[in-house]
């Protein structure tokens, strides 16, 4: 068996068994997918008067990555819990870095629509050059890693799909309201500083705020954020490999 090709095509079978067809079959999830950064964009817009667009963009698009990151962990407790195809893959040649992989890129597919929109808003309300664009796309990779990263952790911990329902917007709201990623970190009183710093996503909303033209980090500040942001998701890549409890105990 030609191992390569075999993960391949798991891994995009999986991405369009749970990434097309729902989108097919009921297109309000990408509605949904859009809803949530799209209301915090408006909000931001109204607020300011439209001084912090360009942030408001910038976060959206981060939320938006993060969100179907994180919300993996409910689509893995499904198939875990209520269908048990989880136990099915245990059983068969599928390891758990290709399960994951392809669900965490039928995730991605959600998105698609989102970005689209906000790719029109960055280039209608911001400046990016090729530069910039390379740099929000490594970032956003990054933040879907580690946000799928963890998600699968939490999934195989589990017992029921509804104890996502609770978990799942806490660390979207501990992720996304507290650390800058709609304003810059000038807006928060200086003892918040260093609880914002604690959190991946400052650091990947400075990268993104420097790349859209909003007066980013300098080259110092810029490396230790791309250094903190790619060891947070290393760090919870190995997490996932030696916690995530893929065979149950």
């Amino acid at each position: 068996m030609n191992r390569p090709r075999h993960r391949l095509r798991t891994i995009l079978t999986l991405a369009y068994l749970n990434g097309i067809i729902p989108i097919q079959t009921q297109p309000l999830y990408l509605v949904n997918v859009v809803a949530s950064p799209f209301s915090f964009l408006f909000f931001i817009a109204i607020a300011s008067q439209g001084r912090l667009l360009g942030y408001g963009v910038a976060g959206g698009m981060l939320l938006t990555v993060l969100s179907i990151g994180t919300s993996l962990q409910t689509d893995m407790s499904h198939y875990k819990q209520d269908l048990k195809l989880q136990d099915l893959l245990v059983a068969s040649p599928v390891e758990a870095p290709v399960y994951v992989a392809g669900l965490a890129l039928s995730e991605l597919m959600y998105s698609l629509p989102a970005m689209a929109l906000f790719i029109v808003l960055l280039y209608l309300y911001t400046s990016v050059t090729v530069l910039g664009a390379v740099t929000i796309a490594l970032v956003l990779l990054l933040v879907w890693g580690f946000a799928s990263a963890l998600g699968f952790t939490l999934a195989t911990y589990f017992q029921d799909v509804r104890e996502t329902f609770a978990i799942s917007p806490l660390i979207s709201i501990g992720l996304t309201v507290l650390p800058p990623v709609y304003y810059p970190i000038s807006y928060l009183p200086g003892w918040v500083h260093p609880i914002a710093y604690l959190s991946p996503t400052t650091y990947a909303a400075d990268l993104l705020h420097g790349a859209v033209g909003l007066g980013g980090p300098d080259l110092t500040g810029g490396a230790i954020d791309w250094a903190v942001l790619i060891a947070f998701t290393l760090g919870l890549l190995v997490l996932a490999s030696l916690k995530a409890r893929w065979r149950e105990p």
